[in-house]
């Protein structure tokens, strides 16, 4: 079971848009020193959109090689062709990788059987922990709580990913669902309520930024120090807003940036933060006392 703050972590990249493998590693390495729980590679905020085949193959295995199983690998691994998404997870599994995050297809907008039929046959044709991701933000399509219940029914099939912000949705799944099926906020945002409200954890944007303290957060609200919690989460508050002011991961890569993680680079058609938003993001920073 996936639980606690788990980062989507970025995919660094140099000016000219390669990728820049050694601040990836570091980055890793950051993130298990800082109490992290998870890492998802390749998710939206890992620019997975503009990165090749091979190059989102080869940070995945990166991924895992560095982790050395100190901590969970999610493999990005969904797309809008069933067959695809197959072969992704088929790899992931194949170079270690300890979940798939799979994502509702986009673009095409199928029905809700579709849905289910999609995700059905990725796990049963590769046996490795699936967890839906559900962006309804970015997919336009949703998964209902009825194909949500029939799919947590299939096996290999673990958890979600909810990133629709429907709290009244996610306390009817934890209503209808087993203990054993890992609810994670997709939102930073509403990542507390999600909890407090019966999840289990976060895929999160902050974390790339406040590992530490994204972690404490979700620690202390399944332990129920409530006061903790909340004391954190308005620590973190500015930068769950801020660091959306322009399409994820615009801004949290220029964060890493200004915090020397990472060079500066981002893939077309996502361009560097305007400087008309830089100050905000900045004043951000220093409001979450990352700078």
């Amino acid at each position: 079971m996936f639980t606690g703050s788990l980062v989507a972590i970025v995919t660094p990249m140099f000016e000219d848009g390669s990728i820049d493998y050694d601040s990836y590693r570091n980055l890793i390495e950051w993130h298990i020193a800082q109490g992290t729980q998870g890492i998802v590679a390749v998710g939206t905020t890992g620019e997975s959109p503009t990165v090749s085949v091979q190059e989102h193959c080869e940070l995945i295995k990166v991924a895992v090689q560095t982790a050395k199983q100190r901590i969970p690998i999610i493999a990005g691994a969904g797309g809008n062709s069933t067959r695809e998404a197959v072969e992704l997870t088929e790899y992931a599994k194949s170079v270690g990788a300890d979940a798939c995050l799979s994502v509702v297809p986009y673009y095409n907008k199928p029905t809700q059987e579709g849905l289910y039929q999609h995700f059905k046959t990725i796990a049963e044709k590769v046996n490795i922990p699936i967890i839906l991701y559900d962006v309804p933000g970015r997919t336009i399509v949703s998964l209902s709580v009825d194909t949500i219940l029939r799919l947590s029914k299939v096996p290999g099939i673990v958890g979600i990913k909810d990133a629709s912000s429907d709290l009244p949705k996610h306390i009817e799944l934890t209503m209808c669902l087993s203990q054993n099926f890992s609810l994670l906020s997709g939102n930073d945002d509403t990542a507390l309520a999600y909890v407090l409200l019966g999840g289990h954890g976060v895929i999160s944007v902050t974390a790339n930024i406040a590992p530490h303290a994204m972690s404490a957060m979700i620690t202390a609200a399944r332990q129920g120090k409530l006061e903790d919690a909340r004391t954190l989460n308005r620590q973190l508050m500015p930068l769950h807003s801020k660091l959306f002011v322009e399409p994820n991961p615009i801004a949290v890569k220029w964060a890493l940036h200004k915090m020397n993680k990472i060079s500066s680079g981002i893939r077309l058609p996502l361009v560097p933060l305007s400087k008309a938003n830089e100050p905000i993001v900045q004043q951000a920073l220093k409001d979450a006392g990352m700078l």
